[in-house]
């Protein structure tokens, strides 16, 4: 009888839980087009923010003018590499000619192979089908796609700009808020500097190796190693159809994946583990499985956020005795204690 009276509660308090979480999901997802930029200026002003501490604690410089120095550093970045992409697409347009030919070439010697062996590989369809490709159709949808992401960026502009103007370095931080502060910070700090080495080593290794568009795929290295496990294998991964178009050395298209993917396993696996420590502490599944929640709910941007949102969410749970467990297994760690106990749903009831 008292078992029955202990588990009820317990089921309920689960079922809400779960109800929660499935809303909470679906307004998430509902409410994305404003979430998503907020979410991201968070994590902007995380970066940004130190230089601000460092303007108007040292230097004495005043609170809007710390902040609009801050900003004009973050654009000016932002157009460099935007000038990078520009140039280096405007480079691949230009020699399209060149590598649709090329394509062309080894379609037919691949169809020509099959050939001796009597296979039929349709080489009159595949070359139409090369010729027929919709590039200026993409190049379309691109500049749309650029065009929502300026949008999207002067919404979260401003979200920084507000978040930076209320920052107060001087304040003390305590409780639930700190933990949260100090993970997330550090976590965002280092991945930052180990992204930026990351992507600046892939474009000066690509890049003396003269494949096509290397500096936008030092770019994409950057910017795809915030997503942990996945992000390193796709940024190796990347230039290699470009390289099999424009190399006909197998050593050479061997390097542009071997020596990337060095750098990629020596900075995620040996200094990024050194110099972070702890971490997020997250399980490497659990990292793995909010990289697939948060990228159905956002896109790109949830995958690139997926870790620290998750961390988040795993320091709320710690501090709260319920969810505590659920914590414990987010880290890896087995539970230290149950779900619930009869002391705490029903007062004055003993647990069996």
């Amino acid at each position: 009888m008292t078992s029955s009276r202990v588990d009820q509660p317990a089921l309920a308090t689960v079922s809400l839980l779960v109800i929660a979480a499935v809303a909470g999901a679906a307004a998430l997802w509902y409410t994305r087009p404003v979430m998503v930029p907020f979410v991201l200026a968070v994590f902007i002003a995380y970066l940004v923010s130190p230089l601000v501490d460092i303007l108007r604690t040292r230097f004495r410089v005043p609170r809007q003018a710390a902040v609009a120095l801050t900003l004009l550093v973050a654009a000016l970045l932002l157009v460099l590499l935007a000038m990078l992409v520009v140039t280096s697409m405007a480079g691949l347009l230009s020699r399209f000619d060149l590598y649709q030919d090329r394509v062309i070439g080894l379609v037919q010697k691949a169809t020509a192979f099959g050939d001796r062996f009597g296979l039929d590989l349709g080489q009159e369809a595949l070359v139409e089908g090369i010729r027929g490709l919709p590039v200026l159709a993409w190049l379309q949808r691109g500049a749309g796609t650029a065009v929502g992401l300026v949008t999207s960026g002067v919404l979260v502009l401003i979200f920084v700009v507000y978040l930076l103007l209320g920052r107060h370095p001087n304040q003390l931080r305590s409780g639930i808020y700190a933990e949260i502060d100090n993970k997330v910070r550090g976590y965002l700090l280092i991945k930052f500097i180990t992204s930026a080495t990351t992507g600046i080593l892939t474009g000066i290794i690509l890049a003396f190796l003269r494949l096509d568009l290397a500096l936008v795929f030092g770019v994409m290295a950057f910017l795809l190693n915030f997503i942990p496990s996945i992000g390193s294998v796709i940024a190796t991964l990347l230039p290699l159809p470009i390289a099999l178009i424009q190399f006909d050395s197998g050593l050479t298209i061997a390097l542009v994946v071997l020596l990337p993917g060095a750098v990629q396993f020596t900075i995620g696996n040996v200094v990024e583990p050194l110099v972070m420590g702890e971490g997020l502490d997250l399980h490497p599944v659990v990292v793995l499985m909010a990289l697939v929640f948060w990228g159905l709910l956002w896109g790109p941007v949830g995958m690139l956020l997926a870790a620290p949102m998750t961390a988040v969410l795993r320091i709320v749970f710690a501090r709260i005795a319920f969810t505590r467990p659920v914590a414990d297994l987010m880290a890896g760690r087995l539970p230290r204690e149950g779900w619930v106990t009869a002391e705490t749903l029903i007062p004055g009831v003993e647990p069996d």
